[in-house]
């Protein structure tokens, strides 16, 4: 009869665990389900809608062609997706397309060809494998054939100024040996020679019919999706205000025309200090500028430096002994 009544009495109580149980389990369920439920409703990698058309430089891009929008289609979504580094791409590009714009306009370049640079060097002084500099990647040679000065203390491919002039030459020297603005852009990648080679052996002078390395077939379309992308940014995703972006500092221009023996010397006489004149003229190799020849230079002086230079520790001395 006690056994009975045990087992009566633990009847209720099995229930009672099993419902339990049963309940945690659904809850756990739900609680998988409403999390990819949220995860698809906030989530998404979409596809790139086809532009209605594209121009480079004024001319007209054949998307209607299957192969070249597949093309274009995998350069939009490479840097879409790629959002950190697009983003960077505009925020410097408001500091440093007011400098390269004026020389194209100037030596009547396309406007277009800023994004070139971009491409290149993410407007950044980079080094490349093969040795080309600066925000238009020039070759020691090329700049020397242009006049650049580069040596151990000079390396004029990292003066903006100078740099981008020297690719406008090479732009409309290519331009006027291909007859469009698309081969010279593919001439900047591949060489002057090697387009033509290959222009002359497969009998064709449009971009768009060249069988080409990897690296150049490439090239024209990175340069036209990142364009499409910069001028249309809230089409491809990329929300920012104007106090987002980069901005160049003012500075003023100061000709000097004989040798810097110390140049953290002379920053100090400028009111500024080594870090910043290095900054602001980065084609300053080492610690002085040699100037026998008293060749004249134009050096970047930053005027407004109470956010550039921060206060010395009182220990200043002790620090540096």
């Amino acid at each position: 009869m006690k056994r009975q009544h045990f087992y009566f009495l633990g009847s209720p109580i099995l229930v009672f665990v099993l419902v339990q149980l049963f309940i945690y389990a659904t809850e756990l369920k739900s609680d998988d389900e409403l999390h990819q439920q949220q995860f698809n409703m906030k989530y998404g990698i979409f596809a790139i809608v086809k532009p209605e058309g594209l121009n480079f430089a004024g001319e007209e891009i054949p998307i209607q062609s299957p192969e070249i929008w597949e093309r274009i289609d995998k350069e939009l979504l490479k840097n879409t997706y790629w959002q950190s580094n697009t983003m960077l791409f505009f925020k410097r590009a408001n500091k440093y397309f007011p400098i390269i714009e004026p020389i194209l306009k100037k030596n009547n370049i396309p406007d277009d060809f800023k994004y070139l640079a971009v491409i290149e060097s993410g407007l950044d002084n980079v080094v490349s494998s093969a040795g080309a500099a600066g925000f238009w990647q020039i070759l020691k040679g090329t700049a020397r054939e242009h006049g650049l000065e580069v040596n151990s203390a000079i390396d004029e491919r990292y003066n903006l100024e100078k740099s981008t002039e020297v690719a406008c030459a090479y732009l409309q020297d290519a331009y006027d040996k291909f007859g469009n603005w698309t081969m010279a852009a593919a001439s900047y990648n591949m060489g002057k020679r090697g387009v033509r080679r290959r222009m002359s052996k497969q009998g064709t002078n449009n971009y768009y019919n060249l069988h080409l390395n990897s690296e150049t077939a490439r090239y024209v379309f990175r340069i036209i999706a990142v364009k499409e992308i910069m001028e249309n940014p809230k089409k491809y995703g990329f929300m920012f205000r104007d106090k987002d972006l980069y901005v160049m500092p003012e500075y003023k221009a100061l000709e000097v025309d004989s040798t810097i023996a110390n140049l953290s010397n002379f920053a100090e006489i400028q009111a500024i200090n080594y870090k910043l004149l290095k900054q602001f003229n980065p084609w300053l190799r080492t610690s002085s500028l040699p100037d026998k020849s008293r060749r004249k230079y134009i050096l970047k002086i930053p005027t407004d430096t109470d956010l550039l230079i921060f206060k010395d520790f009182e220990n200043l001395v002790d620090s540096v002994k």
